[in-house]
């Protein structure tokens, strides 16, 4: 970690206390902590546009009952397997699966087999939370 800088910031009075008010809620420390995470944010959101390396987790619901989904989602997670790290498998209740896909690959890649696995039949719910690999952040 390199060290750290203070800098000012000009800001609209009304704009930054919505901010402190939303930062206390969710329980920041200090005012710089969430600034610090806003531009990692960005950093992050930058990668995904400009294609470098990225991580991400693929959440899915299913329901395990319906025919044959459970082989179609594995037959789609080994045409990406050299992008999946790892993945569990829940068991929510007698019907229902929750599934989280660990993945890291370039972002166009990543994204393709969200939509394939989101498109896939059945899949009540499949969502793609976007993540760093934590290289240059």
């Amino acid at each position: 970690m390199s060290g750290l800088i203070r800098f000012s910031v000009s800001i609209d009075e009304k704009l930054l206390s919505k901010f402190d008010r939303r930062i206390e809620k969710t329980g920041y420390p200090t005012r710089s902590k969430a600034v610090a995470d806003l531009i990692r944010d960005d950093l992050v959101k930058d990668d995904w546009k400009s294609g470098k390396e990225v991580a991400a987790a693929i959440v899915m619901v299913y329901d395990h009952h319906r025919r044959n989904l459970s082989n179609k989602l594995t037959h789609t997670q080994h045409d990406y397997h050299h992008l999946i790290i790892s993945s569990q498998h829940v068991h929510l209740d007698h019907d229902n699966c929750l599934e989280i896909v660990v993945v890291r690959g370039k972002p166009e890649k990543v994204g393709e087999l969200a939509n394939r696995l989101k498109a896939t039949k059945g899949v009540k719910y499949c969502s793609l939370a976007a993540a760093t690999t934590g290289q240059g952040i």
